[in-house]
């Protein structure tokens, strides 16, 4: 139960950050920096605990890499979700104004599905080579090196797909209206899909990481 709790507590801080920064943000807001800088210290805060997913498609990779017991992908998915969805509506109560006015985002299916994609399967592998990895067993680095991950992708790719890498923040999103129901299917396809060819490119690199 502490592994599914540290897993709703982590995802509801990170969901939480996007949508403070994110809904009725002022100009001297960088969304991204404090995104990355939220998953980064829930990692730290979390990782010797859970593992520190807080992300379904993460969960997803480190499962197909054999480092995650099958028992528990379900509960970790339950708990990122329920985690999205509880700082979803905090936000909402928060920025009660602000977040009644949000439109949301609506990008070209083809460009989200690509984009989401590619930063979900860079996510899933700094994951696997920096926190489940032999050779960097031990590390400090390895929170930092997955929070500049998201940093990056939300740089990058914000303005195409809006950045979730993650079915559990765009479940939050929705809610928040950030993005509209009918384009859950995008995240969830594409980052499920990055995580799991993000495991089997592992799996390929290092053969003998058992």
């Amino acid at each position: 139960m502490t592994k599914y709790l540290t897993e709703f507590i982590g995802t509801f801080f990170l969901v939480l950050t996007i949508g403070c920064t994110v809904i009725g943000a002022g100009p001297q807001v960088i969304a991204p920096l404090a995104i990355g800088s939220a998953l980064m210290v829930m990692i730290y805060a979390g990782g010797h605990v859970s593992g520190a997913h807080y992300n379904p498609a993460v969960t997803l990779a480190v499962w197909l890499r054999g480092k995650c017991d099958t028992k528990d992908v379900a509960p970790y998915w339950a708990s990122q979700i329920a985690g999205a969805a509880l700082a979803a509506f905090t936000v909402k109560f928060l920025k009660a104004d602000a977040a009644a006015a949000v439109t949301p985002n609506n990008p070209a299916v083809l460009p989200a599905l690509v984009a989401e994609f590619l930063f979900t399967f860079a996510l899933a592998y700094v994951v696997l080579n920096s926190a489940t990895a032999k050779g960097t067993s031990g590390n400090s680095f390895y929170g930092l090196a997955i929070g500049f991950t998201v940093m990056t992708g939300a740089f990058a790719a914000g303005g195409i797909s809006g950045g979730a890498f993650n079915p559990a923040v765009a479940v939050g999103a929705t809610l928040m209206n950030l993005f509209p129901w009918s384009n859950i299917w995008i995240y969830w396809v594409a980052e499920l899909a990055g995580g799991a060819l993000a495991a089997a490119t592992f799996k390929c690199l290092c053969p003998d990481d058992k």
